[in-house]
């Protein structure tokens, strides 16, 4: 078996080689190219191979699965309008800081001539230009492994839709691709990232046996572990860029966790604090701690599935927030060892089968002694309601859990939700106390 595993892993490491170059060039050919009626255009999912009604998916207007479709007429909204008027980034159209994630931003010369701009962030986005493989990707002699030849992007593979999903969900250094602490002043939202409940709100595709055969049976386990390590790791390259770390004299604080400082301030000499010392962060009080939202839960998920590298990631994430209340170089020297330690991790859970119990371990992991305590500040709170609903459906995909049960044990879950409904109400030992009756409830389904 460990024979068969490497030669996957060389298989498939040949693949990607065969597609970087593909991947970086190629020619937009726009939304309209893929919405025939015998391609993805049809009205109702019931193609033989895919579900071809994915063009309705990805355009439908009263769910969160119709978002990508809708990113470009945010930037004219009037929340849209506001934020650019406010940093002087002018009309829409030419809003380079807000077009790489807002629409597909190819170049003038990367453009096909059904391209449109303002059809938002379209299929090519996610699944790569499609000039190399559109026109074949169909045809019967076509595989899978062909189309990714071609410059179509593996998604199914956990580490490249982690790539493709952060570099808007989460930042990168391409242009228009970083939500800086302005833009957050400015109006747009906080930027949060989960890997496989996106994944979920995007679904446009039936994990049937047809799928399996061509792309092999998904792993939500895998594909949620991952996606925390991928951004842990993301999160930490950004920040050793120096034109990212820094707004002027400030640090860039699109770095660190919003709600420390965003918090009630008055001179009242009775006045009781209002957060807590975090044990996962030994770092010079007063100071605004870095966002360890994925960092927290790849040390819970490192718990479990991979326990050897546990101790090392923690150690250096423990040396990472000691090191921001010594100065830039000894802050960088570290964030380099933990994004290393993630990046290990990232591999090692990548390759790793995950079994029938996985995701039963990793619910008490979050909710357990070793990792509660460090709930203390909203992201990394609500980054774990989201981890256990999503780590709770995996059980059902799986058979572990029925559907019924599921609901049975929702109100649980929604009162984990309700308390990280809002930043202003957010209660620390509330929502560890909620957080442990849900993991609770999902434990006795096992």
């Amino acid at each position: 078996m460990a024979h068969l595993r490497v030669l996957a892993m060389l298989a498939l490491l040949t693949v990607l080689l065969l597609a970087s170059a593909a991947w970086a060039g190629g020619t937009f050919q726009g939304v309209a190219s893929c919405a025939g009626s015998t391609c993805h255009g049809r009205s109702e999912g019931d193609g033989k191979v895919v579900r071809q009604d994915e063009l309705m998916q990805w355009q439908e207007p009263s769910s969160k699965g119709g978002a990508h479709s809708r990113a470009y007429a945010a930037l004219t909204s009037p929340r849209g309008q506001k934020i650019l008027s406010a940093l002087s980034l002018g009309k829409a159209e030419s809003a380079s800081a807000c077009l790489g994630c807002h629409a597909t931003n190819a170049g003038a010369g990367e453009r096909g001539g059904r391209f449109r701009l303002t059809d938002g962030v379209g299929c090519e986005s996610c699944h790569g230009a499609a000039s190399g493989w559109i026109s074949s990707h169909y045809a019967v002699p076509a595989t899978h492994v062909s189309n990714i030849a071609q410059g179509m992007i593996p998604l199914e593979n956990p580490k490249a839709r982690a790539s493709v999903c952060l570099d808007c969900h989460f930042g990168s250094s391409k242009t228009g691709q970083f939500v800086t602490h302005s833009m957050m002043a400015a109006g747009h939202p906080r930027v949060a990232f989960e890997l496989d409940l996106f994944s979920d709100l995007q679904r446009h595709w039936d994990d049937d046996a047809d799928y399996r055969q061509r792309k092999g049976r998904g792993d939500s386990v895998r594909l949620w572990a991952v996606g925390q390590a991928e951004a842990v790791q993301r999160s930490l390259s950004l920040f050793q860029q120096p034109q990212f770390a820094s707004e002027g004299i400030f640090p860039e604080f699109y770095f660190y966790d919003c709600h420390s400082c965003h918090r009630s301030i008055d001179d009242q000499p009775n006045r009781a604090r209002t957060f807590e010392t975090n044990p996962g962060r030994p770092m010079t009080f007063g100071l605004p701690p870095y966002n360890d939202e994925n960092i927290i839960m790849l040390s819970a998920v490192a718990q479990v599935l991979a326990p050897g590298q546990a101790g090392a990631f923690d150690a250096a994430s423990r040396q990472f927030h000691a090191a921001m209340g010594e100065g830039r170089p000894q802050a960088v020297a570290a964030a380099s060892r933990l994004r290393a330690a993630a990046a290990s991790l990232s591999s090692a859970l990548a390759a790793r089968q995950g079994s029938a119990d996985s995701a039963f371990a990793v619910v008490d992991a979050i909710a357990g002694r070793v990792i509660a305590p460090r709930f203390t500040d909203y992201t990394g709170s609500a980054q774990a309601v989201m981890a256990v609903d999503t780590l709770l459906n995996s059980m059902v995909r799986q058979g572990r859990v029925t559907v019924g049960a599921a609901a049975g044990i929702r109100a649980n879950i929604n009162r984990a939700y309700a308390a990280v409904a809002s930043p202003s109400s957010y209660d620390p030992p509330a929502f560890r106390a909620a957080l442990g009756q849900a993991a609770g409830a999902i434990g006795s389904l096992r």
